[in-house]
């Protein structure tokens, strides 16, 4: 007994590291993207426009923004994990952090190298936060609640919501360019290769038999799909 204790303690640990590991590299990969100058992911082009629009550090809009989606999961009866909690505060606190340690880059010959870093390191950090199976992230919840209300397939609800997102960032004063490119054709391969490095073994103390390392999307089309339980995620963001 005593020995199966200290497993499902060590699991549960390892999922923890896990979790903010990846939300702080989450964080950081964001703010190497919006040093790179070269276009952010799409969530990223809103938070950037309205910054500019408030004079708000970006990653305390990111934290706005994720509270207020946040407080749309109670009409969409989504449910929060610790992980979806978590996501709001600590993405941004790392943004902000980075972007206090990494400064503004003059060169071009700096500038490619770290934006491809901070996609890859986005992978990395998606991979480590969804394989620690502590809830969807806000924007994910949004997605999969979207889609239980409306019937529409996810990968169409995930569409419109981004382009919503990219189209008001960019009005706003918002990054587009090669970056933002790049991270949508980059993200899901990475994230799918992460997700397969950084995979837990199953432990039933530690979370239900059911878990899996992410919540496998539905094929085009497809009607409504259950939300992702506490103990899965989609995408941290």
């Amino acid at each position: 007994m005593a020995r199966t204790t200290d497993r499902s303690t060590t699991h549960l640990t390892r999922r923890l590291v896990q979790l903010y590991v990846g939300l702080t590299l989450y964080g950081a990969s964001s703010a190497l993207l919006v040093r790179a100058e070269l276009g952010l992911e799409p969530w990223g082009v809103l938070h950037q426009g309205l910054t500019e629009l408030t004079g708000i550090s970006i990653g305390v809009v990111s934290i706005i923004i994720g509270a207020v989606v946040l407080l749309l999961w109670i009409p969409l009866r989504q449910r929060p994990g610790l992980g979806t909690v978590s996501n709001v505060f600590v993405v941004g606190l790392a943004m902000d952090g980075t972007l206090a340690v990494v400064g503004d880059l003059e060169s071009i010959g700096l500038r490619i190298p770290v934006m491809v870093l901070g996609i890859v390191l986005n992978g990395v950090a998606t991979g480590l936060y969804i394989a620690a199976r502590f809830g969807p992230g806000p924007r994910d919840g949004l997605m999969t609640g979207l889609n239980h209300i409306t019937g529409r397939s996810i990968r169409l609800v995930r569409t419109a919501i981004e382009v919503a997102v990219v189209a008001t960032g960019f009005v706003l004063g918002g990054s587009l360019g090669a970056g933002t490119v790049l991270y949508a054709l980059a993200i899901g391969p990475l994230a799918q290769f992460f997700l397969r490095m950084f995979a837990l073994p199953a432990s039933a103390e530690a979370a239900p038999a059911s878990d899996g390392p992410a919540t496998a999307a539905p094929p085009a089309g497809s009607g409504p799909v259950a939300a992702p339980a506490p103990g899965q995620a989609i995408l941290p963001q």
